[in-house]
């Protein structure tokens, strides 16, 4: 999937729209580089219902745990179990084989929050100008 037809958040998920109200849910290639080796995915199950921006699951990578947002609520309608199976597809391939859920969206709405990819870029440009500079003064 091109990211460029995603939408984002702040805390790097991203969202693909399928079918009108169905939202695939993942994270961005920024994020899978910055956790590093992903060694285990804790999702949600199907039939759950998750509000938007609400805590949904847990990344653990080698160094960190992360915790998951669903960008959008609604009710989970399936999980990738090729991702829980084997997490470091998620840093190979995060927008094609490594997304983590479907949701059928309770409110298209939703979606009018969150970054489209241009939007993300520049988020990402602002909080590595923010490192950049971080590291100049010291």
């Amino acid at each position: 999937m091109n990211p460029e037809e995603c939408k984002f958040t702040k805390e790097h998920e991203w969202v693909y729209i399928e079918d009108g109200d169905t939202a695939i849910i993942g994270i961005s290639d920024y994020a899978a580089g910055e956790l590093g080796d992903i060694v285990y995915i804790e999702l949600p199950n199907a039939g759950q219902k998750v509000t938007q921006m609400d805590p949904i699951g847990s990344i653990e990578a080698v160094k960190t745990v992360a915790d998951l947002y669903s960008p959008v609520s609604g009710e989970v309608i399936e999980v990738n179990e090729k991702a829980v199976a084997k997490p470091e597809i998620v840093n190979k391939s995060p927008y094609d084989d490594g997304w983590f859920i479907k949701i059928r969206m309770d409110d298209p709405g939703d979606l009018e929050v969150l970054f489209s990819y241009d939007e993300y870029r520049d988020f990402l440009g602002e909080e590595g100008a923010g490192k950049d500079e971080d590291a100049e003064d010291r």
